[in-house]
């Protein structure tokens, strides 16, 4: 019933502690008390000095585990511990782990305030720099940038979905820092918004005369693709809002495509843009990347609209049958969108996301195939074929353009050299053998690096290139005319090929031995041109009768078949009818006509069928120089896009039956 607890208490002294273990012990705790103390903040500073006056290493100890920040059973452990050195361990232990705490906690402390002081240094910096500005009138950088952006914006009148993007863009930037990634990001996709030629557009001239004049001075030849730019002309010049054509210019290399496309550029008074799309995999490539993407851009489309500078530029998409695809996408399906006239007109760039009008473009494409070109790109392009050039022709080309153009490369002079007109026919006839013009041009300029060395030399100053001395620069001659060289004997026949390159000849050769293995072929030919020369000889077989042959002749008898070169790999059902020609004039042992040459499919019964590549194996045949020809008569209207002169020089025989072939091949026959 006492209001107060009441206790027995019992002072027990400590034992008296000296020796060099005690004195140490008491250094080191006072030591680590100085520490503590310095570290505690609510701690008075005068507690270290106490703890030196205190003379009783017990009394220090007690003092010490005071202050410290331990639990209630680890001072219950230091009292109940009578042994004086017992106890300034265990204070010292705790000591050291409090001391360890408090060091790492004044650490982060430290870090935590260096960052925040340089982070309040930074901002009151600025805050200094922006009162500074705003007292001398001016603004800071960020807001400059916006306000430049916010002007070019007003002033491009942009259309409505590109300026609802581009006011979107204006407010994130406006209140972002200008060193932050997204900064970057926003600024460089409103420098292309802002600089992509929107409304921009260049006059067209709608001079015709003057437009064909550029064109002719830039291209001998190629009347088609001329004469549809120069139709193009026309409709804009009645139609000034007509759509822009979407041309394929098809042909062998060297044939003037890409050179073309500048000459159009020219005449129109157009920019001209050209992107090569020879071995583009990638989707991206065509219609940009996402602005997702580090270091994402527009496609190669948008990049070239903005480098013409005006949104009706002619843009040559180049080698356009050369597009790959793999798993990153397919570009030829991205390009269905560029070169469609009724979508083109709202085209969108991944990168941009807002629709551009490529409707005013001119695009024209270049392929040397159109078989490796999608059906879907295809279709929608006008396709006119650069077929390649006669001899006539690229005796004109070289002395207009390919001989003037080498001198000045090459720094030479009229005065320093003469090309006489034989010298170079020679080149073209005995050095190349091309459709197009780049070999022609390749042995002109070896031509004009050795007078450019005897004139830097001082050797001499004036070079008349003949047909005499012009082994003396490109070596003896490669081609010669092998024709009538190797169609004079039985067996052997001329036959027409196509290949990539423009149209090619080709020799049939057949020989006949003793021996029961039947039909050898050899020459690296395809499945196709094997079954064409058995089907001839299984005519000829059949027919032994109306062909006078022999029919024992084929039991005891092998025939060998062969098409050089060898090493070329060839196939297509084209040589039909040169295979069963060669084979008919071998067993009759009659020769065939000189300087003639043939192409045609042929069936069982006889017929011979038609066949494609008409335009340039004709050319090939002029400029090898074969007088006749012998051709399937369902191809007698591909003739049309022959030029007349090369029709005038040859004489055509359409035939529909094998025995016509005969009778015109191998004259003196009894058919």
């Amino acid at each position: 019933g006492k209001p107060y607890l009441m206790a027995r208490v019992e002072h027990i002294k400590d034992k008296e502690t000296k020796g060099k273990e005690a004195e140490a012990l008491v250094s080191n705790m006072l030591s680590l008390f100085t520490r503590i103390v310095e570290l505690t903040p609510g701690l008075p500073k005068d507690m270290a000095n106490m703890a030196k006056s205190i003379q009783e290493p017990g009394m220090l100890a007690d003092m010490v585990a005071s202050v410290i920040n331990t639990t209630l059973d680890e001072k219950q452990k230091i009292i109940e511990t009578e042994d004086v050195r017992k106890r300034l361990k265990e204070v010292t232990k705790q000591a050291t782990h409090h001391l360890e705490i408090l060091e790492l906690g004044n650490k982060i402390q430290t870090q935590v305030k260096g960052d925040m002081d340089k982070g309040q240094r930074e901002y009151y910096l600025r805050q200094q720099l922006k009162a500074i500005k705003e007292e001398l009138g001016e603004k800071d950088d960020a807001g400059v940038e916006v306000e430049e952006y916010k002007t070019k914006v007003k002033e491009k009148n942009l259309p409505p979905e590109a300026l609802k993007e581009a006011e979107r863009e204006l407010n994130r930037l406006s209140r972002m820092h200008p060193s932050s990634a997204e900064y970057t990001v926003a600024s460089t996709y409103l420098d292309w918004l802002t600089t992509l030629p929107w409304n921009e557009s260049t006059k067209d001239n709608l001079d015709i005369k003057k437009a064909r004049k550029v064109l002719d001075e830039d291209h001998y030849g190629l009347e088609k693709a001329k004469k549809r730019i120069i139709e193009f002309l026309a409709v804009r010049k009645l139609k000034p809002e007509s759509k822009g054509p979407i041309l394929c210019f098809a042909g062998p290399p060297g044939t003037g495509k890409t050179s073309l496309g500048k000459s159009i550029a020219r005449a129109l008074g157009r920019k001209f843009i050209r992107i090569s799309l020879g071995g583009v995999h990638d989707e991206a490539e065509i219609r940009g990347h996402r602005r997702t993407y580090v270091g994402a851009l527009p496609g190669r489309i948008i990049q070239g609209i903005r480098t013409a500078g005006a949104n009706n530029p002619i843009f040559m998409l180049d080698e356009i049958d050369k597009v790959g695809s793999d798993f990153r996408g397919d570009p030829s399906s991205a390009l269905l969108e560029v070169l469609d006239p009724e979508q083109n007109f709202s085209f969108s760039d991944h990168y941009l996301d807002v629709p551009f009008d490529l409707s005013k473009v001119m695009f024209i494409t270049t392929a040397n195939v159109l078989h490796t070109i999608p059906p879907a790109l295809r279709d929608r392009m006008e396709v006119l074929e650069l077929l390649g050039y006669m001899e006539e022709e690229k005796l004109k080309i070289a002395n207009r353009h390919l001989i003037p153009r080498q001198l000045e490369a090459h720094g030479l002079k009229s005065e320093n050299i003469v090309f006489s007109a034989g010298a170079v026919k020679k080149i073209i006839t005995g050095y190349t053998r091309e459709a197009g013009l780049r070999n022609l041009e390749r042995e002109i300029a070896t031509i004009c690096r050795g007078v450019a060395t005897s004139v830097a030399e001082g050797i001499t100053k004036h070079v008349e290139i003949k047909v005499q001395n012009i082994s003396k620069y490109l070596g003896p001659e490669r081609l010669y005319p092998e024709v009538l060289a190797r169609t004079s004997t039985p067996g052997v026949a001329t036959g027409l090929a196509w290949t990539q390159s423009g149209g090619e000849i080709l020799f049939v050769e057949a020989t006949a031995m003793k021996g029961k293995r039947g039909l050898i072929l050899t020459g690296q030919l395809g499945d196709v041109m094997k079954e064409s020369a058995t089907a001839a000889l299984s005519f000829i077989r059949s027919n032994a009768k109306l062909l006078d042959i022999k029919e024992e002749f084929f039991e005891d008898n092998e025939i060998h078949v062969h098409v050089p070169a060898g090493a070329i790999p060839k196939d297509g059902p084209s040589a039909g009818v040169t295979m069963l020609t060669a084979l008919y004039s071998l067993l009759k042992n009659k020769p065939i006509e000189k300087y003639l040459a043939m192409t045609g499919e042929i069936t069982l019964r006889g017929m011979v069928l038609p066949v494609g590549g008409i335009k340039e194996k004709v050319l090939a045949a002029h400029n090898i120089g074969i007088k006749t020809l012998i051709l399937p008569k369902w191809n007698e209207k591909d003739l049309f896009e022959v030029p007349k002169k090369v029709q005038k020089a040859i004489k055509f025989h359409f035939v529909d039956k094998m025995i016509d072939v005969l009778k015109i091949a191998i004259k003196n026959n009894d058919l």
